[in-house]
């Protein structure tokens, strides 16, 4: 092939690429709930990352006291009030948004690349292979994560980092079943027997052929797993061995505020509304990839 018949069929895929992602995006504009999903995610992660700009009283964030503004209700200098030690709600919710973002990053950044590189390895080479880490899969799979979570917490020092030790220890599980079932039907694929046949490595056909045909259920499956790493994550807290005070844990911010409840009802409610929020967004997004990408995804 000449450079100039390279050329002109580079042009050519650019323009079918460019094609598809044009319509792809037209498609998941058409649901205005993926929209409103994508939005939220997207303000949230802002305002996480520039909180200590944003936030009317970033000190209020760490060890901080003001005992003279305790258990304030919504105002002009508060608008979401104060909690038991005149720390302001609002701004302890954007640095809440910041632990939880780190907690979802850490648990998929550790479960999702163990998971899908044991879906990929027991999916293609089966046999006793596929039986060995599925089978200790289905194991861990049969234990409830929160539950789980809970046990190793509570041995340890209910730190935040435990907590993010304890939730990604089983959340590998779910991308390897799902990456192992896809694998299994894709191996006997024409294009796998054609790079079988060239001569290809066994890396080159999982990382660079099969892996590509599984990211868009990967991607689906990141995008609802966040929502339940969150709420995971903010039941740890809430009863005392996930996120410690004075750091803003949303959900020990919940708790906190359950004892003051129902005269002070806005430091429970602002709190609850914040994990509500967050997590309602990552599942509207997760269900417009759904569609978009025509993908089932199953827990």
């Amino acid at each position: 092939m000449s450079a100039e018949s390279a050329s002109v069929l580079d042009r050519v895929v650019s323009a079918e690429r460019r094609e598809l992602w044009q319509r792809s995006w037209k498609r998941f504009t058409s649901r205005p709930m993926s929209v409103v999903g994508l939005g939220i995610i997207i303000a949230i992660v802002l305002l996480a990352v520039f909180a200590p700009v944003v936030a009317p009283y970033p000190e209020h964030a760490g060890k901080f006291t003001d005992f003279s503004n305790t258990l304030q209700p919504p105002s002009v200098d508060h608008p979401l009030g104060t909690d038991h030690v005149g720390r302001d709600v609002l701004s302890r919710i954007l640095f809440g948004y910041r632990l939880s973002l780190m907690l979802v990053a850490v648990v998929l950044g550790f479960g999702v690349p163990v998971g899908v590189l044991l879906g990929l390895v027991a999916g293609y080479y089966g046999g006793w292979t596929e039986t060995i880490i599925m089978r200790a899969t289905d194991t861990a799979l049969a234990l409830p994560p929160l539950v789980m979570a809970l046990a190793i917490t509570s041995a340890l020092e209910p730190t935040l980092t435990n907590a993010m030790i304890a939730i990604a220890a089983l959340w590998w599980t779910w991308h390897a079943r799902l990456v192992q079932s896809i694998v299994a039907s894709e191996r006997s694929e024409e294009y796998v027997q054609a790079a079988k046949l060239a001569g290809a490595s066994t890396p080159h056909i999982l990382f660079r052929e099969i892996l590509p045909n599984t990211l868009s259920p990967i991607l689906v499956k990141v995008t609802l797993d966040a929502g339940f790493v969150i709420l995971i994550g903010a039941g740890l807290s809430f009863i005392g061995v996930g996120v410690q005070p004075p750091q803003p844990g949303l959900g020990t911010m919940v708790s906190q505020g359950t004892s003051y409840l129902p005269d002070s009802w806005w430091v429970s409610v602002f709190s609850g509304l914040a994990i509500f929020v967050l997590v309602m967004g990552f599942n509207m997004l997760g269900d417009g990839l759904r569609d978009l990408f025509d993908v089932e995804v199953n827990r």
